[in-house]
Parts: structure tokens; sequence; C-alpha cells
């Protein structure tokens, strides 16, 4: 996955079609002098419908398209022939994503399953034509209703990944490291900070044939609930891991704080994420020896745990036979 063809975050502006008017035909034959009415009503607006497909994994395809607009309704006809309706406009969209009203951050939706579909924006509805005001006063009306106005709204397109382990960690822990190591994901690796700018997705192949997705996420750093550093931009994408695996390096000042700290943000962003499974792996553990390993084991928070090295392939083995157990719990 190409860091760069990577986007979670879209804003467009959508307008429906506008209905169309209803007919003010009168009825002429040649042996039926006054047929009276017989308009037909206009076809509605066309619809902006979101819908879910499984083979996107990105919001790129609507990053240079800012304006989305359905097809007008047609005028009704004679012999109260409806007018075609406007065609819906279809915004594809991959599964995990939240659409929200720009203005007033209102939810709308979100998407879950392949296929699913929700009307954004309606067509505004057709108007009557005049055979719908005839009555024993008035029997050849000559008039009929306009269309309804379609509607016009700025639209938020939001991402969230849809994958088995989200990896928590501060920057430099290791995360893509062992994304690289365990899935084909080439993501970036740097000896530096924030090398992760956006989220990089790989599939895990374990025993039997079997495999289960993971995210690397950027890094946390602290206040990142508040916006700071990459902030909320990556923090949502957790929301839709099944478990959560806590990356601190071996080198760390003390591994149980920096635990904590990881947990604290993500309690303050939301805290129902405290409910998902969670896992701690102890990374660069080839930079420490078994007797020190042993010590260190006795200040770890009371969670699993894993002691790892992504470059030394220590305890990959083991990491995803935990991740395993706890993802069929």
């Amino acid at each position: 996955m190409g860091s760069s063809n990577f986007v979670d975050y879209v804003k467009i502006n959508c307008r429906s079609g506008k209905g169309g008017p209803g007919s003010t035909h009168l009825r002429r034959e040649k042996y039926v002098a006054k047929g009276g009415p017989d308009g037909g009503d206009g076809g509605r607006g066309g619809h902006i419908i979101l819908q879910g497909n499984a083979q996107l994994w990105t919001l790129l395809h609507l990053k240079f398209t800012k304006h989305i607009r359905a097809e007008h309704g047609e005028s009704g006809g004679r012999q109260t022939s409806t007018g075609a309706s406007g065609k819906d406009e279809i915004i594809e969209v991959p599964l995990g994503t939240v659409a929200r009203f720009s203005e007033s951050e209102e939810y709308i939706c979100e998407i879950i399953e392949d296929g699913e579909k929700h009307t954004l924006i309606k067509g505004g509805r057709g108007g009557l034509g005049n055979d719908h005001f005839k009555s024993p006063t008035n029997q050849t009306p000559r008039y009929a209703q306009p269309g309804e106005p379609g509607q016009e709204a700025w639209i938020t397109l939001e991402l969230k990944l849809l994958a088995d382990v989200g990896l928590v960690g501060f920057p430099n822990a290791g995360k893509s490291t062992l994304l690289s190591v365990v899935s084909a994901a080439k993501p970036e690796i740097a000896d530096y900070p924030f090398t992760t700018l956006r989220p990089n997705l790989g599939i895990v192949s374990y025993r039997d044939h079997k495999s289960f997705v993971m995210a690397d996420i950027p890094g946390i750093i602290e206040g990142a609930h508040e916006g700071k550093g990459l902030g909320l931009r990556f923090l949502r994408h957790i929301e839709r891991n099944s478990l959560l695996l806590f990356m601190v390096p071996c080198d760390a000042n003390d591994i149980a704080d920096e635990y904590r700290i990881l947990l604290r943000e993500l309690q303050q962003y939301n805290p129902e994420l405290l409910d998902k499974q969670r896992i701690l792996a102890v990374t660069k553990s080839d930079m420490i020896d078994d007797e020190l390993q042993e010590e260190m084991e006795k200040e770890l928070p009371d969670v699993p745990y894993v002691f790892i090295s992504s470059v030394a392939q220590l305890g990959l083995t083991e990491l995803k036979d935990l991740i395993w157990a706890k993802l069929n719990e």
C-alpha cells in the first residue's frame, strides 16, 4: 500500500436533482372535442447515494472530485405519462467510511458491509400533472405543480480502517518494522520519529492458511486526543480494530509508564476503546539478555505480553499465536 495513495478524509459538495414539473396537457383527439386534462406527473430528481465497496481501501478516487451532481427529473407528458426520474449518483466508498454534514458535524451514516447503500441527499419530488386537479367544478385545470428543488450540502467522508489488529505505540516503537516483517506490506521505515504519516494495512499469514489483517497506525504522542501531533486524524482508525497491540521498546525508561500513557490517550479520546482486547509487545528485545528480561517482566503491567525483535525475528511466532488466540476467544 503506497502511503501517497492512502486518503482517509475528503470533503465533497453534493447536489441532488430537482423534480420535473407536472404537465398541463389537455387531451385532444379527432372525435373528442373536449377530452379533459391528461397531463402526467414530473419525474423525481436523482438521489446522492453512498455505497460500500469491499474492493476499495482508500478515498483517493474522491480526492479531486469536489462536486457531485445528480440528474434532474423530466417533465410529465400527455396521456398521464410520468416523466423519467433523474439518474441517481452513486458514490462508492471503502468499508468503514463515516459520513457527516460538514457544517454541523451531524452524523449521517457509517458504511460497514459490501453493497450497503445509504441515501445522503434525496432528490426533489416531481410535480403533479393537471390530471390530479380536475373536479366537477373545474373540469379543465390549466395548471400543474412545479417539481421540488434539489438539495445541496457539503459532506465529509472519513475512513476508519477495518482491521483485526491495530498497532499502538509512540513514534519509532518499531510498528512499521513489525508490519513489514510479518506481512507483504512495505511501509516506509527509518530511524527517526513520525516515519509513518498514514496508516498501512498488511495481511499476516498464520498456520493452516489462516490470516488476519494488521494496521500500522502513526505514532501517538501525549495530547493526541486533543489533536496534538497527528492527533484525531489517526486515533479514529483504532476504533475499528478488534484487538490493540501496544508496542513499547525495551530501552524505554519505564515500559509500564509508557503503556499507561498510551492507554490514557485512548481513554480520553474514546472510553469505549478500553473495552477492546489488549496485548503488549516489548520490541527490540534482541538488545537484552535473558536475565535482564526476567527483571523487566516483574515491572510489566497486568496484560498479556511477549518480547519480540522484528529485525532478529525473535518472538514473532509466539506473538502470532497470542494474537490468534485473542482474536478467536
